[in-house]
C-alpha cells in the first residue's frame, strides 16, 4: 500500500509540471495578445488625434489649386513657400505675432506671482472671512467666461483702459484655478518648515518667497504652462478690450483669415499656415517642461 502509494504520488507530480507549462504559456500568451491589440487601439487613436495637424502643416506647403482639389492629402505634389510669404510680406501677421508675445510673456509673469501670493494668503494666513473668500474664489471657476463679457467690457472701458495693452493684460493677471491649485498645494506643505523661518527672523513675505515658494516648483510650472497656453490662445477677452488693428493678436488675426479678409477665395495654405505657426510656442513650451509635468507628484520636502 505504502509503495503504492508513493508511486502514484511521483507519477502526479511528475504531471502537475507538464500541465502547468501549458496553462502559464496560454496565460502569458493572451495577456501578449492583450497588450497588442492595446497599443494598435492607442496607435490608431493617436493617428486620429495628429492627422488634422498633419494635414494641416502640409496643406501650408500646396498650391492654392492642389489644397482646394486634395485638402486632406499629407504629401504636397508642387512645395511651395507662397503662403508663408505672403503671410509674412503681404499681412499683419508678424503684428499679430509680436501683440501675442508681448500680452502672454505679461500675463504669465504676472500671473505666477500673483496666484502665488493669493494661494499663500489662502493657505497660511488667519484673516477674517477667508472661506468667504474662497468660496468666492470657487464661485468665480464656475461661472461661464461668456457671462463676463459685458461686464468686463464696462470695467475696462469705465477705468480708462479700452483699447490698450492695460487693458489686454490687466484683467487676465489674476485666474481662480491658479489659486486653487496654489492654495492647495501651499497646504501640502509642513508648516515646520515655515516655524523655523521665522524664527531665524524671517517675515511672512520673506518666508513666502525664499522658503515656501521655491519647493513649489511642480505647481509653479503647472500655472506657467496653464497661464501661457491660456492667455496664448484667448480670443474672447480681446474681442471686448481692444479695436485697433495695430493691437490685434494672433488669435484674431487668425479668425480675420478664417472669414477670408486678406481676399476671395478659400485660400487654405495661407490660414493652416498662420495656424501653424500658432501652435508652435506652445508646443515649445510642452517639450521645454514636459519632465518637470510627470515630476509634478513629488513632494515638497524629501526626508
Amino acid at each position: 500500500m505504502t509503495g503504492t502509494t508513493l508511486s502514484e504520488t511521483l507519477v502526479l507530480n511528475e504531471e502537475q509540471p507538464r500541465n502547468a507549462r501549458p496553462t502559464r504559456q496560454r496565460i502569458l500568451s493572451k495577456r501578449i495578445v492583450w497588450q497588442i491589440l492595446l497599443y494598435v487601439l492607442l496607435v490608431v487613436l493617436a493617428l486620429i488625434y495628429i492627422y488634422p495637424f498633419l494635414v494641416q502643416v502640409a496643406t501650408s506647403f500646396k498650391t492654392e489649386a492642389e489644397a482646394a482639389a486634395d485638402p486632406i492629402s499629407l504629401i504636397p505634389q508642387t512645395i511651395t513657400f507662397a503662403a508663408y510669404e505672403r503671410l509674412f510680406g503681404n499681412s499683419d501677421y508678424p503684428v499679430w505675432f509680436a501683440n501675442s508675445a508681448i500680452v502672454t510673456i505679461c500675463v504669465t509673469l504676472g500671473r505666477v506671482f500673483f496666484v502665488s501670493l493669493a494661494g499663500y494668503a489662502l493657505a497660511r494666513l488667519h484673516f477674517r472671512g477667508r472661506g468667504i473668500v474662497f468660496a468666492a474664489v470657487i464661485a468665480v471657476m464656475a461661472v461661464p467666461g461668456v457671462v463676463l463679457l459685458i461686464p468686463k467690457f464696462l470695467v475696462i472701458n469705465q477705468l480708462g483702459i479700452y483699447d490698450s495693452y492695460a487693458g489686454m493684460i490687466i484683467p487676465l493677471l489674476v485666474d481662480a484655478a491658479g489659486v486653487f491649485i496654489m492654495k492647495n498645494f501651499f497646504e501640502s506643505i509642513p508648516v515646520s518648515v515655515e516655524e523655523q523661518a521665522r524664527i531665524d527672523g524671517a517675515g511672512t513675505f520673506r518666508t513666502f518667497w525664499s522658503v515656501v515658494l521655491p519647493m513649489a516648483r511642480p505647481a509653479l510650472i503647472t500655472i506657467v504652462i496653464l497661464s501661457f497656453q491660456g492667455s496664448w490662445n484667448e480670443l474672447t477677452h480681446f474681442i471686448v478690450s481692444t479695436q485697433s488693428p495695430e493691437l490685434t493678436t494672433l488669435t484674431k488675426g487668425v479668425a480675420s483669415l478664417a472669414a477670408n479678409q486678406l481676399g476671395q477665395g478659400q485660400q487654405y495654405p495661407i490660414k493652416l499656415a498662420a495656424a501653424a505657426i500658432m501652435t508652435i510656442p506652445v508646443a515649445v513650451m510642452f517639450f521645454i517642461f514636459q519632465r518637470q509635468i510627470m515630476n509634478t507628484s513629488e513632494g515638497a520636502v524629501k526626508g
